[in-house]
C-alpha cells in the first residue's frame, strides 16, 4: 500500500503535467454563433411585425369595448347613482366581450373613472373570474383606488303583522373598494347579483359623497 501511494505520488506531477497540455479554455469549446440566412432573419422580423401589430389592434379593441361599458355606466349614473339592473346589464358586457383580469386592471381600475366603474371591475374579478383576494387587493393599492368609497342602498318589502304590512325597510352600507376586496361586504354583493327580486324592491348604486342628491321612495303602512 505504501509503495503504491508513493508511485502514484511521484507519478502525480506528470499526470497533472499532461491533463494540463489537454486542458482546454471555455471559450476554446465555445461555438461561435452560426449566421442567419438573410431569407430566414427577413421572415423573423416580418413575423415579430405581425405579431406586434396584431397585438396593437387587439389592445385598441379591448380599450373601445371597454370606454362603451364606462360609458354606459356613466350615462346611467349622470345623477350620481346606477340603478342594479344597468349595473347587472354592464356585468354582463364584460362578460360577453370576454374581459380579463388584466383587462380589468388596464381599463377599468383607473382613479380617474368614477367609482361606480371601479366598484363594477372589482365585482366581475371577484364573481364572475374568480381571482384570488391577495391579488385583488394589491392592484387596488397599486392604482390608488382602494379607499374610495361607495354607498348601497336598496328597499325590502314591510312584513305583515297582525293583518297590516309594516313600513318598507330602507338598507344602506358604506363602504370602501377595499372593504370588498377584504370580503367585508359580502351581504351587499349578495344583494347586487341578485338584484331587485322576491322581497328586494329597488337597489341602488350610488358614489357615498355628503353632496350627492339622496335617495328616498315612498312607503307607507297598508292594511290586509
Amino acid at each position: 500500500m505504501t509503495t503504491r501511494w508513493k508511485e502514484e505520488k511521484a507519478e502525480s506531477p506528470q499526470t497533472l503535467k499532461s491533463n494540463a497540455f489537454s486542458f482546454q479554455s471555455p471559450k476554446q469549446n465555445k461555438m461561435s454563433p452560426l449566421p442567419v440566412p438573410e431569407d430566414v432573419a427577413l421572415q423573423i422580423a416580418s413575423f415579430l411585425q405581425g405579431w406586434r401589430c396584431f397585438y396593437m389592434e387587439l389592445h385598441n379593441e379591448k380599450a373601445a369595448r371597454a370606454t362603451s361599458v364606462v360609458q354606459f355606466v356613466e350615462t346611467c349614473s349622470s345623477s350620481v347613482s346606477l340603478e342594479v339592473g344597468e349595473y347587472q346589464k354592464a356585468m354582463q358586457d364584460l362578460h360577453a366581450l370576454q374581459f380579463g383580469y388584466q383587462d380589468v386592471q388596464m381599463f377599468l381600475f383607473k382613479p380617474e373613472l368614477t367609482v361606480l366603474v371601479n366598484l363594477l371591475g372589482l365585482h366581475y374579478c371577484i364573481n364572475w373570474l374568480g381571482v384570488p383576494a391577495n391579488c385583488v387587493l394589491k392592484a387596488l393599492e397599486s392604482r390608488k383606488i382602494s379607499e374610495r368609497q361607495v354607498c348601497v342602498k336598496w328597499w325590502k318589502l314591510g312584513i305583515w303583522s297582525h293583518g297590516f304590512r309594516m313600513r318598507d325597510e330602507l338598507l344602506s352600507r358604506r363602504f370602501t373598494l377595499i372593504d370588498v376586496g377584504l370580503a367585508k361586504q359580502e351581504e351587499v354583493l349578495a344583494v347586487l347579483y341578485r338584484g331587485a327580486i322576491h322581497e328586494v324592491l329597488r337597489v341602488q348604486i350610488c358614489v357615498a359623497d355628503p353632496s350627492s342628491p339622496s335617495w328616498s321612495c315612498q312607503s307607507a303602512h297598508r292594511r290586509g
